[in-house]
């Protein structure tokens, strides 16, 4: 008995699975292809965000290894870029201890990526420079697949200091 060959081709919200001449549906929906993205986006934000404080908290002198070689760093309107530059500027910052509040994340999957696997994460909590008072802040990285390491592409931190 000869299997019948199978090809799939996306259409809008829905896979469909070519056997013979004949179209049929697949279970494999548009919502559940980004079910399983948003999973995985969620699992790795966590485990990327409690290596990133971790880091800048206690291992600054490695922050460079977390971001691209071309990544950029806005930290409270100041920039970094190349993570050479990103390392000496963590080096200049005024030692930090950070809790985090909430942690937010989603998978990018717009044309501007193409197939690289890529998320958006944003973060609030409080920091305590150099012993200084509570303060929040507000962070959002963009990380992507580096072979089998999350890097930075983009980081911008801001202190959630009042306008007024």
């Amino acid at each position: 008995m000869a299997s019948a060959q199978v090809d799939q081709v996306s259409k809008g919200n829905v896979v469909i699975a070519r056997k013979g001449g004949s179209n049929i549906f697949s279970k494999i929906t548009f919502y559940q292809m980004m079910r399983t993205q948003i999973d995985t986006a969620c699992t790795t934000a966590e485990a990327f965000t409690k290596l990133y404080y971790e880091s800048v908290d206690k291992k600054r002198h490695q922050m460079a290894r977390l971001y691209m070689d071309n990544g950029l760093l806005v930290w409270n309107g100041n920039g970094a870029n190349g993570k050479d530059d990103i390392q000496k500027f963590f080096q200049e910052l005024p030692r930090s201890e950070h809790t985090l509040t909430t942690l937010d994340t989603q998978p990018i999957v717009d044309d501007a990526v193409a197939t690289q696997l890529t998320f958006l994460i944003q973060v609030s909590g409080t920091v305590r420079l150099s012993g200084a008072p509570m303060k929040p802040f507000q962070q959002t990285f963009m990380i992507t697949a580096q072979g089998d390491k999350w890097k930075i592409v983009s980081d911008c931190f801001r202190l959630q200091d009042g306008l007024f």
